[in-house]
């Protein structure tokens, strides 16, 4: 018997009944050979912890434009409490950590630079109905390893494209994805808001936190916990219905004193200007786009662009705005 045969057993004795177990997953969109270390799910965990869109994640904006200070959450890190949000839950309900820990990775693959004013800015220039999370499969589908995708599992895709809108994952293991993502970036952008002066610990509405938890690791025990408590043994992910409206009342807080307010969101006006600026260039001048985005001829030049521009970090996003429109200083 292989590792991976052994690892397949091990689910099948051990999970949950309503758990996803990797010997039936629906497969890949092309036939790989299987491994004799990993199940399915573990090898799109690496396949994912591997590719350059993941390393860049590190250079993205969460929720503050370009912060300066080392302590502020950054698309990766963002990813990686979602992660372990998600594998907290699933092993609470005894589901395949293994489809939690690669959704989770790989949700946010297909993100913008500058959080949300990035997405907002492609939405104007490229498509209104572009999403991070649709751009997120077509990272690992298509643009990734030059063009040949990540070749994932169903289960993985489903998941990462199902983190975020109404639709909803076909596993409780994506499911879990959608519920750990909320949970980390309240949770995270109270911390980084306390952390930059913009909230105190005492703006925090107290009918609010007397429900959820008065800091932050109380607050994700509390939510954590209740998915557990109120799915066990359903077929289901569940929030209990108090605990579900007071954490979106609290996510409403967050975009009435945080995601919306200007000392926070100053720099963000500037920073979909910039970004359409980019992307107007770049439509006219395409044979400037790096020589893997014109490899892909059957996509048109505003395709290729948005992906390109899509897939920029913060400061190379500038340091390109930078290069194209800003002046050098003449030096002999």
């Amino acid at each position: 018997m292989t590792v991976a045969e052994m690892l397949m057993e091990r689910e099948k004795m051990t999970l949950s009944p309503y758990a996803c177990l990797s010997q039936n997953t629906k497969g890949r969109m092309r036939e790989t050979e299987p491994s004799d270390l990993r199940t399915e799910f573990q090898r799109d965990r690496d396949r994912i912890i591997h590719c350059k869109s993941f390393r860049r994640l590190m250079n993205k904006t969460q929720v503050f434009l370009c912060p300066d200070g080392d302590h502020y959450r950054t698309r990766l890190t963002h990813t990686l409490e979602v992660t372990q949000i998600g594998r907290t839950i699933a092993r609470g309900l005894n589901l395949n950590e293994d489809l939690v820990e690669a959704a989770g990775l790989g949700h946010d693959l297909g993100h913008p630079p500058f959080a949300h004013a990035g997405e907002r800015a492609l939405q104007q220039c490229f498509d209104e109905n572009f999403t991070h999370y649709v751009q997120s499969l077509r990272v690992v589908d298509v643009l990734e390893k030059d063009g040949k995708g990540l070749n994932l599992t169903y289960e993985v895709r489903d998941a990462i494209v199902n983190h975020s809108g109404s639709n909803s994952a076909s596993t409780l293991e994506g499911k879990i994805i959608k519920f750990a993502d909320r949970i980390a970036y309240i949770n995270h952008d109270i911390d980084d808001a306390i952390r930059a002066k913009i909230l105190s610990p005492n703006d925090l509405p107290k009918e609010l936190t007397d429900i959820l938890g008065d800091t932050h690791s109380k607050r994700i025990g509390t939510l954590v916990r209740a998915i557990i408590t109120e799915s066990t043994g359903k077929n289901d992910i569940i929030m209990p219905e108090e605990i579900s409206v007071a954490m979106n009342e609290l996510r409403d807080f967050l975009f009435d004193n945080v995601y919306h307010n200007p000392e926070a969101k100053g720099e963000e006006g500037r920073a979909i200007d910039m970004l359409i600026r980019l992307y107007e260039y770049f439509v006219k001048h395409p044979e400037s786009l790096p020589r893997e985005y014109n490899l892909r001829e059957e996509d048109s030049v505003e395709r290729r662009v948005c992906d390109y521009i899509s897939g920029m970090t913060d400061r190379y996003a500038i340091a390109t705005f930078e290069r194209l429109f800003i002046p050098k200083v003449w030096k002999q």
